[in-house]
């Protein structure tokens, strides 16, 4: 699958937290957040299409757009994707790298400890 642009994420987003939206309906989704123009919104849309991400019928007057990847699925190939660019695909180098100027709470630092303990083969 092509690689998703960091607009056609926030899209990608509205999209999902709606389920199934016409066009209409993510403009309207996206009005406080971002500043674009409708227009913008429908190129992204039919993008998404182009790229497979999206599935576009019409049923009546206006499109519906239906996601047919998950928020999960979509996520993991994009992390997988930028590891590979940015790390070799090496997990403990981007960990370091990321850690090293984050400051974690307990919390954090636990479900990052059960995380690992869980991919010990």
């Amino acid at each position: 699958s092509q690689r998703i642009s960091d607009a056609e994420w926030t899209v990608l987003k509205a999209v999902w937290s709606l389920g199934t939206a016409t066009a209409k309906e993510v403009v309207e989704k996206l009005k406080g957040e971002t500043d674009w123009k409708p227009k913008t919104i429908h190129t992204f849309l039919a993008r998404l299409v182009q790229k497979g991400a999206l599935a576009s019928e019409k049923p009546g007057r206006e499109y519906v757009f239906t996601p047919l990847v998950t928020e999960q699925e979509c996520r993991l190939s994009a992390s997988r994707s930028f590891l590979a660019r940015v790390f070799d695909g090496e997990i403990a180098p981007f960990l370091a790298c990321f850690l090293e100027r984050q400051k974690l709470s307990r919390k954090e630092v636990e479900e990052l400890k059960s995380i690992l303990e869980d991919k010990r083969s």
